[in-house]
């Protein structure tokens, strides 16, 4: 049996799939331990059967994440994504220097490794384990025909569209410098070859993604052990006890980090009061309990809903695009607004588009006239709801978390 050390972000969207395929481990009579930045600890909470291994404590200590959380939902502007870029080479720092001190005195013997955190699979190979990489996002690995994964750019093979592909890896390298930096010093200092570029880190034995084909852009140069696997869920837990009212659902979620909108709410608010609908928002514990109280029509409002049970008896998902409720979303035939806020929100919202699963609009130019304009094409044209319902067969055939366990067991045994 394995004893299998996670890494990645200290961040819900990632920690939470990332519990569920530990869950399966342990249940296979493995060991499964997070090592990360003391304040994780709160992440695994239900989680008792897998561990924990603080590290970091002293560069980032307890208290420190909730304040990088809440600068991460305010993040706006090319001076807010150059300090969170700093910020994740100051972690990746952390966990290349204190990360395999932690696996030796745990006694870690493979690794799994997000995709959005390099540290990860540089400490595997420098300590001779063998890692796997997950893509909780979207897939990171990089091709001339896909766009960089922070564009909102459509899926253009042509030469017009591989010149405007290159040129955005070249502007997304420079903003990355910090990381590669960081990359490239530790690579160095392990005595691996070298290297600079995120992609460098994947592992060479299996990389596992959420993501299934129908919503990622086409794509020629994965490597073998790629395997795009669906969501990493469990069995569905909780119930909602909405009774329907004969208007259809429109649940309404900017995830953990964003659901400080309060004005982008009101005016999701605002256009649902225009229209027969029932609207759901959930804030996520980050709306003030006046200003939730105060948005117009008759929505309901809750910190937290039980997400696959409401998507489950939902007509309409309003999303910032983040990857776990777009997934949600589509295991349940559901189609989206998307209204991308940040981080990779744009390039994933480009691909709902092209298939055919949602329409987008900009923060910008979201108002209750424009969103209510555009509920009510996804409510009365039957075509988004057929190829949400494309995706939903498709996902519930990659095989899940199970399947991911599985390839663990036969590539990492």
């Amino acid at each position: 049996m394995r004893h299998f050390a996670f890494i990645a972000p200290p961040l819900a969207g990632h920690f939470n799939p990332l519990l569920v395929l530990a869950s399966e481990l342990v249940k296979r009579g493995h060991r499964a331990t997070f090592v990360n930045q003391p304040d994780a600890a709160s992440l695994l909470r239900g989680h008792q059967h897998v561990g924990f291994a603080a590290i970091g404590v002293s560069s980032h200590p307890p208290g420190s994440l909730e304040a990088r959380i809440r600068s991460m939902g305010r993040l706006n502007g090319p001076l807010g994504l150059r300090g969170m870029i700093k910020e994740v080479a100051h972690f990746t720092h952390m966990i290349c220097r204190e990360a395999p001190q932690a696996l030796r005195e745990i006694g870690a013997d493979a690794v799994i490794a997000d995709q959005t955190e390099t540290g990860g699979g540089l400490v595997a190979e420098h300590l001779g384990l063998p890692f796997a990489s997950t893509a909780t996002a979207l897939p990171l690995n990089r091709e001339e025909t896909v766009p960089p994964p922070y564009v909102p750019w459509p899926y253009d093979p042509s030469e017009r569209g591989l010149w405007w592909n290159r040129g955005g890896y070249r502007i997304s390298d420079f903003l990355m410098k910090p990381v590669g930096d960081v990359i490239e010093q530790h690579a160095l200092s392990f005595g691996l070859r070298p290297r600079r570029q995120p992609e460098d880190c994947f592992s060479t034995l299996a990389q596992l993604a959420q993501c299934v084909p129908g919503i990622d852009f086409p794509r020629r140069e994965l490597p073998q052990h790629f395997h795009y696997l669906g969501p990493f869920r469990g069995p569905d837990e909780g119930e909602t006890d909405l009774r329907e009212d004969g208007r259809p659902l429109v649940f309404c979620s900017f995830g953990t980090l964003q659901g400080s909108r309060a004005k982008l709410f009101r005016t999701v608010a605002a256009a649902c009061s225009s229209l027969d609908v029932r609207l759901l928002i959930a804030h996520g514990g980050r709306l003030d309990p006046a200003l939730a109280r105060s948005l117009p029509g008759d929505p309901i409002v809750a910190a937290f809903v039980p997400q696959r049970a409401v998507l489950r008896g939902a007509a309409l998902a309003v999303t910032h695009a983040g990857f776990n409720t777009v997934l949600d979303a589509l295991s349940f035939g559901v189609p989206m607004l998307a209204i991308p806020l940040a981080f990779e929100q744009p390039a994933t919202a480009a691909r709902l588009v092209r298939a055919g699963v949602a329409r987008v609009v900009r923060p910008q130019r979201a108002s209750a006239k424009q969103l209510a304009k555009e509920i009510r094409t996804l409510l009365d044209q039957p075509g988004y709801r057929s190829a949400a319902e494309r995706i939903e067969w498709e996902i519930s055939s990659a095989g899940g978390v199970r399947r991911a366990a599985d390839i663990l067991e036969e590539r990492l045994g």
